[in-house]
């Protein structure tokens, strides 16, 4: 079964110019042709991966009347606690068959004014639940930036023209629980096939098999990382300013065989999100004869709000 290309970013930080090259061409090979890598070299310790998987099974094991206080109305699920069946992908009626919770930013009470993005949510019951989650959110973030300074690189812009865009961005870190499943679901997939709205996703747990993309001749692939990588892939945000040069390719998460019905699937995507005042204009450098403009311009706050409608997360 064929899979998603493998690079090293530890390629990309070295002192040597042609590994950093050879990491820049094959990250913007794959990116142009199926919008998913494997990427070793990220930031993530063993122990913290370790610490997080415990401390989110701790966290979906509480009691539902526990995990509810923590769903927060107004939120439009951008901090806290979302419920089984609350999200849906675009066009489809059924709710996917998962929970999660999201981790915001992390900045000081000037900027989360500035910003206008909501604080995090502290889990009373499980403080360790609440320190990891700033770890790796802030691990992936860094390895985000990288990933975003070598795509730069491929476009032929300067290597930190996304810099000042993320590092404040409205990025989320979402721990998913996809629970047993006790019925066979009539039209319900764990995940529906969806692009995801964001620059970069990051995503740990997708060791296993479960995790399809859709390749441009329309065969469903596996996407399964070996036990050192995270999987990376362009979102939507980043394809339309590239005017689909970087391709944000549709993926799903299928449902386990029946005699895995009974075994819980935890994932941990990390959405790169930049500040809501970048336009996602479409980058002149992307646009000529054989490919004219696609996109209308738009801010990234725009957009965002655009698509939490059509997933039903915003009304």
């Amino acid at each position: 079964m064929p899979n998603i290309p493998s690079v090293d970013l530890n390629d990309f930080l070295s002192n040597d110019q042609n590994l950093k090259s050879e990491f820049v061409n094959k990250l913007g090979k794959a990116y142009k042709e199926i919008g998913f890598v494997a990427l070793k070299g990220h930031f993530l310790k063993d122990s913290d991966i370790e610490m997080i998987y415990k401390s989110i099974k701790d966290f979906f094991d509480l009691p539902t009347d526990v995990k509810a206080k923590y769903e927060l109305e107004g939120f439009a699920g951008q901090r806290g606690y979302t419920s089984f069946g609350k999200e849906h992908a675009k066009g489809k009626k059924e709710g996917d068959l998962k929970e999660f919770w999201h981790f915001g930013q992390y900045l000081n009470d000037d900027e989360y004014n500035k910003f206008n993005y909501p604080k995090n949510v502290f889990v009373n019951e499980l403080p360790d639940f609440n320190s990891i989650g700033k770890t790796v959110y802030q691990s992936l973030e860094k390895t985000a930036i990288f990933v975003l300074r070598a795509i730069s690189l491929y476009l032929d812009l300067e290597e930190n023209h996304f810099d000042k865009f993320v590092e404040k961005g409205n990025s989320i870190l979402r721990p998913i629980h996809y629970p047993p499943i006790k019925n066979k679901p009539k039209g319900a997939e764990r995940a529906a096939a969806h692009g995801d709205i964001n620059l970069i996703t990051l995503l740990m747990g997708a060791h296993g098999r479960g995790l399809q993309v859709l390749t441009n001749n329309g065969e469903w692939i596996d996407a399964i990382a070996e036990e050192d990588e995270i999987i990376v892939n362009v979102g939507d945000m980043l394809s339309r300013y590239t005017n689909n040069k970087l391709k944000s390719t549709i993926h799903k998460v299928i449902n386990p065989p029946k005699e895995l019905w009974k075994k819980s699937r935890y994932s941990i995507p990390f959405f790169l999100h930049p500040i809501g005042t970048m336009n996602l204009n479409v980058l002149e450098s992307c646009i000529d004869d054989n490919n004219p403009k696609k996109y209308t311009d738009i801010t990234a706050h725009d957009f965002l709000i655009e698509r939490l409608k059509d997933i039903g997360v915003l009304k």
